[in-house]
């Protein structure tokens, strides 16, 4: 049966070269259905809840924010918090009066124009500091001139002895130091990026809640990561068993989606519901965790890794007469004009110029030399 399908799928690609057809699947989808994003923590710092409404498939994907909403968190206490729309469907706490603590029980309440949502009573569980965050070098292979390469992979220990913490998720900013080499005003600056995976860990299986060389990420030696300084900032999270499994379908399909046979996109359970209408759905999910931070910075040589300013020297220019289109689609980027003879070197690439083109040249507050 499988062998006709084939068959048939072929002969249809046959009769019709190069004929793409947009397809658009039938939904069940009558109306925009409410999505909440949102997470408190035990961090002295603003929490933010996201409201917006889901977008069609099929459609632009343009933001619809819920503007105008009523959204308060109550605590175990009974002590409500009001939090404040900072701009069009963000609502945001007070860190002054609000945060969470391990232990604590949290309920999120949302009133839109036309419906009430809300969440049960959610746990915020502890969670242990991260043991040990560390790198260890990797051997890639030997360059086409027989030279070794060299990438750097990150790891984390964590441990909890009482066994309160059993689902573990973690997300981390990087941060590195790059250094064009020349002589230019904007010469040293750091660039940023946060975590784009889902990391998430079950240890309930085991006999002990230990998390023991954790991959957190893979540096290799194609980016310009390593080349100066590079540091790294990662969030463990506590979860309880029910957001364990909201994040474990979100990673499966998130790594899954787009191929024939590969996992279809769902409507993952939420933690959210509308009080006027229980068989609504709800997209999204709210996230009550206890937060442990650890920081690592990293200086050493890694093999193999490339000249990346290989393409920026230009023309060489003799004299001090002017040069036209300077500052437009020309850049100097060694200047003698001062020498005897003098003279000049030219770039076409402004970014070989200006680090502040890739990233800023505003040193972290939390920076080590």
């Amino acid at each position: 049966m499988r062998y006709k399908l084939l068959l048939i799928l072929n002969l249809i690609l046959f009769l019709v070269p190069g004929c793409i057809i947009q397809f658009f699947p039938d939904t069940e989808e009558e109306k925009t259905l409410l999505v909440v994003e949102g997470m408190i923590t035990d961090q002295y710092q603003t929490c933010r809840i996201k409201v917006s409404y889901s977008i069609a498939i099929g459609k632009m994907l343009i933001p619809k924010p819920v503007r105008g909403c009523k959204v308060s968190i109550t605590d175990e206490d009974g002590t409500v918090y009001n939090l404040k729309e900072q701009y069009a469907g963000v609502y945001i706490t007070d860190s002054t009066i609000f945060r969470g603590h391990a232990n604590g029980t949290y309920k999120l309440f949302i009133r839109t124009n036309s419906n009430t949502y809300e969440t049960d009573n959610i746990e915020m569980k502890s969670v242990p500091p991260i043991d040990s965050l560390y790198y260890e070098k990797v051997f890639i292979g030997l360059n086409e001139f027989g030279y070794p390469e060299e990438g750097c992979q990150i790891y984390l220990d964590s441990y909890d002895p009482l066994k309160e913490c059993l689902y573990y998720r973690w997300d981390y900013m990087e941060t590195w130091e790059f250094q064009l080499p020349y002589n230019v005003p904007n010469r040293i600056c750091w660039k940023y990026r946060s975590s784009d995976k889902i990391f998430i860990r079950n240890t309930s299986v085991y006999n002990q809640a230990r998390i023991t060389k954790f991959p957190v990420q893979y540096i290799s030696n194609l980016s310009d990561r390593l080349k100066v300084k590079y540091s790294i900032l990662v969030n463990q999270y506590s979860l309880n068993a029910e957001e364990f499994i909201f994040w474990e379908k979100v990673k499966n399909v998130s790594e899954n989606v787009g191929g024939l046979y590969d996992v279809t996109p769902m409507a993952i359970p939420s933690n959210i519901r509308c009080i006027e209408e229980p068989d609504q759905p709800v997209l999204g999910y709210f996230s009550v965790s206890s937060v442990a931070r650890k920081r690592i910075f990293i200086k050493d040589t890694f093999l193999g890794s490339p000249n990346y300013y290989s393409i920026c020297p230009g023309d060489t220019i003799y004299g001090n007469g002017p040069i036209p289109g300077l500052g437009l689609y020309v850049w100097v980027i060694v200047d003698h004009s001062m020498d005897s003879p003098p003279w000049r070197v030219l770039t076409e690439y402004q970014n070989c110029a200006d680090c502040t083109l890739d990233g800023t040249n505003l040193k972290p507050s939390f920076w080590v030399d």
